[in-house]
């Protein structure tokens, strides 16, 4: 039983001070089963707070420039690499990802910083306009349009890479010189504390320029997206929670990477070898637990069961054990409840004719690696995002069939398409509802140096350092 005087303890921080929560949030370790951290949990009373220390704080951010803000990211990049081992650490331990996974994220977290301290700089260059008149009646107008801060962004952050996305949410808004209100996942919570430190102490920041309000959403959830002081919501999590979101922003910018369900498509001429590998890569890492995971493998009548077979050889090369240990490289579901979701959709698959090829079984929050062969076109697997590890593999007959079975879902965030011929790779890329299409390889979204996000159910806006810095300013129109 863990000691809970061994226990990280993390506050809030609202308007320049660490406060006490109204409550707190157990945070469980997935290395050893114990306890891990106890964090602050804010009631809606200190949400608000922080809402209004983010609101009172944009004057004072509308005084700063863009190279005072950049110095802000490149300190906060500096003193994140220097507490590396820190973040690591606590990845590890709440979300459970193996530390052969996690060890570079913080210098992944600090090069998004970086990034964004470019962006800042261009800010002042590149983002402002003259424009004179061009219409009968105008030719003698001219107009500076400026970039402005919108305000004030509410970043809701996953648990699945609770810094490395929630890097990708802050750094943009403060880039671009908003008030940041953090929510991060109850699930792990213990990461963005560390984070908030991080840039508290690293960047000289106005009072209330930056607030970290964990808790639980049915708590302070409503209290946060639906309040109009709000002015841009940056969101990545499920569909159904982005729905949610949305319907209580009201007249609010919207910046929402939501659910994915990618296919893979595998054409008779692929590299059958390289698209097993990058669908086995695509389906397990991080037991599944990510939004561009390959969830379903489409894969041409003539090659399905080499590939199957290609797929069942690389399931060996996925170890499970101590998550400290390098040779790890597959851990735990976050949670029992989630696994065992997981494992009532395979069982389900298994029930509809889908066949059991490799893995299936469940201990608590860890469920095998799992390849399913031959899945029925209506089975409900190949239309959710499973967030689990399993690759469903299931056929088509032609091209255009595959791009139909490619496009029907609503949920339209990545895709990868498989194939040796230019043109076609090409084609059926243009024509794959995705947000992003992957050729030759398993979905990416690197650092955000390239606009990601999805279509549909799956997002609105794009992601991305330079993208998400376009919805987080407003244009302002000086005519003279």
């Amino acid at each position: 039983m863990t000691d809970p005087d061994s226990l990280r303890s993390e506050r809030l921080y609202i308007d320049g001070q660490w406060r006490e929560g109204a409550d707190s949030i157990t945070v469980r370790d997935l290395a050893d089963g114990g306890e891990f951290a106890r964090v602050a949990a804010a009631s809606s009373e200190q949400a608000e707070d922080a809402l209004a220390a983010a609101a009172d704080a944009q004057a004072a951010l509308r005084e700063t420039t863009p190279v005072q803000r950049a110095g802000w990211l490149e300190a906060i990049a500096d003193e994140l690499e220097s507490r590396a081992d820190e973040f690591t650490d606590s990845i590890v331990r709440e979300a459970g990802k193996p530390v052969s996974s996690t060890w570079g994220a913080p210098t992944s977290a600090a090069r998004r910083f970086r990034l964004a301290a470019g962006e800042a700089r261009d800010l002042a260059r590149t983002y402002g306009e003259y424009r004179e008149g061009a219409t009968p009646g105008h030719e003698d107008w001219t107009a500076i349009v400026r970039p402005e801060p919108i305000g004030t962004v509410l970043c809701i952050a996953p648990y699945n890479y609770p810094l490395q996305t929630t890097v990708l949410q802050i750094a943009p808004a403060l880039a671009a010189g908003n008030a940041v209100v953090v929510k991060p996942s109850s699930k792990t919570p213990a990461t963005a504390a560390l984070l908030t430190d991080v840039v508290v102490s690293a960047a000289d920041l106005p009072d209330g320029a930056f607030n970290f309000v964990p808790g639980q959403s049915r708590e302070i959830g409503d209290t946060l997206a639906g309040d109009d002081r709000v002015d841009t919501v940056a969101m990545t999590g499920s569909s159904g929670a982005g729905k949610h979101v949305a319907s209580e922003s009201g007249i609010t910018n919207l910046v929402m990477e939501l659910g994915g369900n990618a296919p893979a498509l595998i054409f008779p001429d692929a590299d059958l070898s390289d698209a097993a590998g990058a669908c086995a890569t695509g389906s397990f890492k991080l037991s599944g637990q990510r939004c561009s995971a390959v969830s379903r493998v489409l894969a041409h009548e003539s090659v399905h069961d080499d590939l199957v077979e290609r797929l069942a050889a690389t399931m060996d090369s996925w170890v499970a054990g101590d998550l400290f240990d390098e040779s790890t490289n597959f851990g735990p579901l976050i949670d029992e409840s989630h696994a065992e979701e997981v494992a009532g959709l395979v069982d389900a698959a298994v029930e509809d004719g889908a066949d059991l090829v490799v893995g299936g079984e469940r201990d608590g929050a860890f469920h095998e690696p799992t390849l399913l062969a031959n899945v029925p076109q209506d089975a409900d697997i190949i239309h959710r995002e499973q967030f689990g590890p399993v690759a469903a593999v299931t056929t088509f007959e032609t091209e255009e069939e595959a791009i139909e079975l490619a496009n029907d879902d609503e949920l339209a965030l990545d895709a990868s398409v498989f194939t040796t011929d230019h043109d076609r790779a090409m084609r059926v890329a243009e024509r794959v509802d995705a947000g992003s299409v992957r050729l030759n390889g398993a979905p990416s979204h690197g650092l955000g140096d390239v606009p990601f996000g999805g279509n549909d159910a799956s997002g609105i806006n794009r992601e991305g350092i330079h993208a998400a810095i376009e919805q987080m300013i407003r244009k302002k129109s000086i005519v003279l």
